[in-house]
């Protein structure tokens, strides 16, 4: 019997797309996001892609050290494509750039088993569920009181039943100010709409605590995501016992092992975890298997088209972050996108991830 088609060649870009208005949470501001797509090339003439949210750098990296450890290798194989990898970054250090160079590949060499086999990617995986609920993101420091209202209130309106918005407010040190954000935001979406906020570990604990039980009385806030640095475990997990909501974190993490000593140390009420960072769809799996077998919820990360296959195999999921930023650039750059209809999205039935390039949009914007 035939190993299937050979892994001939990858062609890596960089797309680099400028936000509609300078962007900041509680602990950074940024003003153009990248995306790092990855296009296999194989023996019997298929393909397909991949892509990762993050610096034209990840391009060498994958170009000189990934690329060279998968020549040859069947696409029937992605498991050992991604345990080459992985041993191949070893001096490099596995967190961070190599992690979400990593991601990118796994995920474009899953697209393309996917569409060798003829089936859409969520059925290659053993996924259980056509459509997965989610919660619209963004709210970003930045914003004014009227485009505050109008994002977190437009979803409210489009029928998705939570939202998030980013708190932190120079860098934490306006907790009253926060509190006077989270007050809008409730009035606009209404007492029937899930709220939820995110301080990118911008407070000290003390302040979290505070402003954690004043959000949480005042204005009905269900989730509090990093309300201290993800890195200070025991801070998570005091605030996770002391708060009436549920505690989030886990998007900077990289691989396997940061995600067990997060839910080792009990650190959270639902763990989060981003395919295009953690090492792609083959390792976002295992840390779903982690959190289910530590009976912990799991929610993803941002990049919402990317996570849909795999998410739909997770039985502990929460929900997928709908991240304004990421669906507006899906759209520039992607035909085939799944539908959202209410507060769901609905998996798509063609191959693979179902996506396409729009080429002359990813040509205008590639800067590597």
């Amino acid at each position: 019997m035939s190993d299937g088609p050979l892994i001939e060649a990858l062609e890596v870009s960089a797309h680099t797309i400028p936000t509609e208005l300078p962007e900041a949470d509680g602990t950074l501001r940024w003003d153009r996001t990248t995306v790092v797509l990855v296009r296999v090339r194989d023996s019997a003439g298929g393909g397909g892609l991949g892509y990762a949210y993050g610096t034209p750098a990840m391009v060498r990296l994958i170009e000189e050290v990934l690329e060279p450890e998968l020549r040859g290798l069947s696409l029937e194989r992605p498991r050992e494509a991604w345990l080459r990898m992985v041993r191949a970054v070893r001096n490099l250090g596995r967190p961070g750039l190599c992690s979400m160079a990593i991601s990118a590949v796994d995920i474009c060499l899953w697209d393309a088993l996917a569409r060798h086999r003829r089936l859409p990617l969520h059925r290659l995986l053993g996924g259980s569920r056509d459509r997965l609920p989610i919660y619209g993101s963004g709210g970003f420091t930045s914003y004014d009181d009227a485009q505050l209202e109008r994002q977190l209130g437009g979803w409210a309106e489009a029928g998705i039943p939570r939202v998030k918005m980013k708190i932190g407010v120079d860098r934490g040190r306006d907790p009253e100010e926060d509190l006077r954000r989270i007050g809008l935001a409730r009035r606009c979406v209404g007492d029937g709409v899930e709220l939820m906020v995110d301080a990118n570990g911008a407070y000290d604990r003390t302040t979290a605590l505070r402003l954690g039980l004043e959000a949480a009385r005042r204005w009905a806030v269900v989730w509090f995501e990093e309300p201290v640095s993800s890195d200070d475990l025991e801070g998570l997990r005091q605030l996770r016992q002391a708060l009436p909501l549920d505690l989030a974190a886990g998007e900077y993490g990289y691989q396997l092992s940061y995600f067990q000593q997060m839910l080792g140390a009990g650190a959270v009420s639902v763990l989060q975890a981003d395919v295009s960072r953690c090492g792609g769809i083959t390792e976002w799996l295992r840390v779903a298997d982690a959190a289910a077998a530590a009976q912990v919820p799991l929610s993803s990360h941002c990049g919402q088209t990317l996570h849909l296959a795999a998410a739909s195999v997770a039985p502990n999921l929460r929900h997928l972050e709908y991240f304004h930023d990421h669906q507006r650039i899906d759209e520039m750059l992607f035909e085939g996108l799944p539908r959202r209809l209410g507060g769901e999205l609905e998996l798509s039935p063609e191959a693979g991830l179902g996506l396409q390039v729009k080429e002359s949009a990813a040509a205008a914007c590639r800067v590597s």
